[in-house]
This record gives structure tokens, C-alpha cells and sequence, in this order.
């Protein structure tokens, strides 16, 4: 396993600026070489402002988003019109603006399934719609350790024969979710874990530390095939 970087920015406001103009550098080389990118996109507060300097940041640069393949890390299991959905963040803040249409949501309360079969469901998207690898994923990181939806301690850290599974009985609420696996967002060209405040600082420390387990600080189990970098701020990197 490559060991992973770590990029750190002097505020939040320059972090955000900096992974999307890094993103979208990748994404037109991407399409430079003939490729389709997917990309996964995160949740919360840091992703945001990085969704909003996207959309600043997008009608300068080479990428054509109606070939980006768009999913999600994980999603809260609501209503589709929940403000709780980060797939509804994403879309105001800039998918709807740049004009993305490859947009794979994640199953809400409105399809009718419990969490477990609208993962499963989910699963058949990726299988049917989803590439050999995605390009770039991106993760936060909670102040517990977790990614996506993996939480410490919880079974889903295990599973190894699903992309996606529910999770019931989520530390932070709503308490029921849809995740990838590791196996799933490991998939990745590269994982790039994005973390801004002094909240974050000891997950931080303890996911890049040389000793620690999954389970203790499930961020330690998400890498990518080439690179995986921690971009933070100075308060997120206050503790390494």
C-alpha cells in the first residue's frame, strides 16, 4: 500500500479553493487521455465550500461534466426531499449548475424499500452503470474517525462481497444510512480525505499514526490504487 500524502492549507476557504481546482485538473486529464472519469463525492460542511468552488471554478476550466459519471460515498436513508440528503447539497451547490447529467443517487425512504434493499438495489446500479475504477474518491473524515458510513466498531468495516450495504443504528442521525465498502472505494484511481477544523484533528492523527486499527478509525482502511492524500487545513493537521 502506498503511503498516503498529506497537502495542508492555511484555512478552510483555501482547502476547498485547492481540491477543486486539483479536481478539476484530473478530471480534464482524464478526458484528455479518452476517459469517462466517475468520480464519488462526500457530505458535510468542507464539501460544501468545495462544491461551491466547483461551480465558481468550472466555466474556466476543460471539463465537459456532461462525461463525468457522478456517485456518492454514502447518503442518508430520508425522504428525497430531506435537507439531510447530501445528494441535494451537491445538486444546489453545483451539479445542477455545471450541467452534470451522469447523477446516480442513492435509493431514499420514496422508493419503498427498507435500508438493506435499497442498498442492494444501489449495488445493481454500480454493477450496471459503474467502471473498472472510479478516478477520484472523496471522503470526509468525522471527528470518530469514520468515512462514508463505516463507522468504528460497526460490522460493515468487514464486509468484503458487497459495494454497498445499509447501516442501522448510526452514532450521528439520522441513524439510518447507505454506504460503500471499502471494497468499493478502494476501487480508486486515487481517495483523497478532505478535513478542516480543529474537530478533526485527532482522527487525523490517528489515521495517518503507524499504529492503529480499522476498527479503532475506520479512515485507516480507505486507499486508493495510486494515491492517497489527506488534504486538511491548519487546524485538521494541528495534532501530526
Amino acid at each position: 500500500m502506498i503511503a498516503p500524502l498529506v497537502e495542508v492549507h492555511a484555512d478552510a476557504a483555501a482547502l476547498a479553493t485547492s481540491v477543486a481546482g486539483e479536481l478539476l485538473v484530473r478530471l480534464a486529464d482524464a478526458q484528455e487521455a479518452g476517459r469517462d472519469p466517475q468520480i464519488v463525492l462526500t457530505g458535510g460542511t468542507i464539501a460544501d465550500a468545495l462544491h461551491h468552488e466547483l461551480a465558481r471554478l468550472s466555466p474556466g476550466s476543460e471539463v465537459d461534466w456532461t462525461r463525468v459519471v457522478v456517485w456518492w460515498g454514502d447518503e442518508r436513508f430520508v425522504a428525497a426531499d430531506s435537507p439531510d440528503r447530501n445528494a441535494g447539497q451537491a445538486r444546489r451547490a453545483f451539479l445542477d449548475a455545471v450541467g452534470a447529467t451522469q447523477v446516480h443517487e442513492m435509493p431514499s425512504t420514496d422508493d419503498g424499500a427498507d435500508v438493506e434493499a435499497a442498498a442492494s438495489a444501489f449495488a445493481d446500479v454500480i454493477h450496471q452503470h459503474g467502471s473498472d475504477e472510479f478516478e477520484v474518491v472523496m471522503l470526509g473524515l468525522g471527528p470518530d474517525g469514520h468515512v462514508a458510513s463505516l463507522f468504528p466498531g460497526f460490522p460493515q468495516l468487514e464486509v468484503d462481497d458487497r459495494v454497498a450495504v445499509g447501516v442501522t443504528g448510526s452514532p450521528k442521525p439520522p441513524p439510518e444510512r447507505i454506504s460503500l465498502t471499502f471494497g468499493a472505494l478502494n476501487r480508486s484511481r486515487a481517495l483523497w480525505v478532505i478535513a478542516s477544523g480543529d474537530g478533526k484533528a485527532e482522527a487525523v492523527a490517528a489515521a495517518l499514526d503507524v499504529e492503529g486499527t480499522v476498527h479503532d478509525t475506520p479512515a485507516r482502511g480507505a486507499h486508493g490504487r495510486h494515491e492517497t492524500t489527506y488534504f486538511l487545513d491548519r487546524e485538521a493537521a494541528s495534532h501530526l
